[in-house]
């Protein structure tokens, strides 16, 4: 009797029990498009004046389908698990349709095609002030911040002593790509050739990133009209998704500074990058320093 009672306890401790079984796989199944996009459908309230007489909360299908200009027929195709990945277009009229924020549309892409989707350019109005001061709690490393087609949008005090006098320029002057190749001072840096290879070859992912961008597409048709350096790279097709390297720049007074880059994607804005450029060396410090004084005497001076 008592051996029976053992065996019974240790079954008892060992198998769990159904709904805890139930409640295991629930967990464990990855969530699909059609789960999803219910989910989401039943957060959405019914717009006033709509018949309030509803088995389920939030939208029904047809009304989601009415939003995004589908049909109810592929909407439930959708939600059901049939019809096959939707296109670009469609995804971003569900995501409308369901009112999404970026995270859940960014899921969404995810779940329907693998991958996210395409990131909009986005203008200086995304820089925030908490970002800006990101880019000055780095006094001794230039930082600067670019859009998907090589504007920069936002800089800091080293940036703007060591690598360019950006709020000396106009908006279309700030671009990264243009002065690379049109700029005479730009030209003349040590190590252009490799450069300017490396930011088409950069470019033309940040290109593809953005999909059908008709900034990005503009901006290559003008180079490549008026640039022969640059109609000839962007012909070998090269493409690079890794921004950091070894840069080196030559300003007088303080002579050659190596800085190490490395760019970082602004998770608070779609389409935005930081770049940092790191002095390698503590003579590239004390270099970035001298400029940074000079550039604010000079500052000081014409105040006066």
């Amino acid at each position: 009797m008592s051996n029976n009672t053992l065996t019974t306890r240790t079954t008892q401790s060992v198998q769990p029990t159904q709904p805890a079984q139930a409640a295991h796989a629930a967990h464990a199944v990855p969530l699909t498009l059609g789960a999803f996009l219910r989910d989401r459908r039943a957060r959405l309230p019914p717009a006033p004046g709509a018949d309030s007489r509803r088995r389920t909360p939030g939208l029904r299908r047809e009304e989601v389908a009415t939003r995004a200009n589908v049909s109810v027929t592929w909407y439930t195709w959708l939600e059901q698990g049939r019809g096959g990945p939707p296109s670009d277009e469609v995804l971003e009229r569900l995501a409308g349709a369901l009112a999404l924020d970026t995270a859940d549309r960014e899921f969404m892409f995810l779940l329907a095609q693998q991958r996210p989707p395409p990131l909009k350019p986005t203008d200086s109005a995304a820089v925030t002030p908490a970002l800006q001061r990101v880019l000055d709690g780095m006094p001794t490393s230039p930082a600067v911040v670019k859009t998907l087609t090589w504007d920069i949008v936002a800089w800091n005090a080293a940036a703007a002593a060591v690598l360019s006098d950006y709020a000396a320029q106009p908006p279309g002057g700030r671009n990264l790509l243009r002065r690379l190749f049109t700029d005479p001072a730009m030209r003349s840096m040590p190590d252009w050739e490799a450069n300017a290879r490396f930011a088409i070859a950069a470019f033309r992912v940040d290109a593809a990133r953005a999909g059908d961008c008709p900034e990005a597409a503009a901006l290559a048709e003008e180079l490549q009209a008026g640039c022969k350096d640059f109609r000839r790279l962007w012909a070998d097709n090269e493409t690079s998704s890794h921004f950091v390297g070894i840069k080196r720049i030559v300003r007088p007074p303080a002579g050659t500074i190596m800085l190490e880059y490395q760019s970082f994607p602004v998770d608070s804005a779609a389409g935005l990058s930081m770049i940092v450029f790191t002095p390698v060396t503590e003579a590239d410090v004390e270099a970035v320093a001298l400029l940074m004084s000079n550039r604010a005497t000079q500052l000081s001076t014409e105040k006066r």
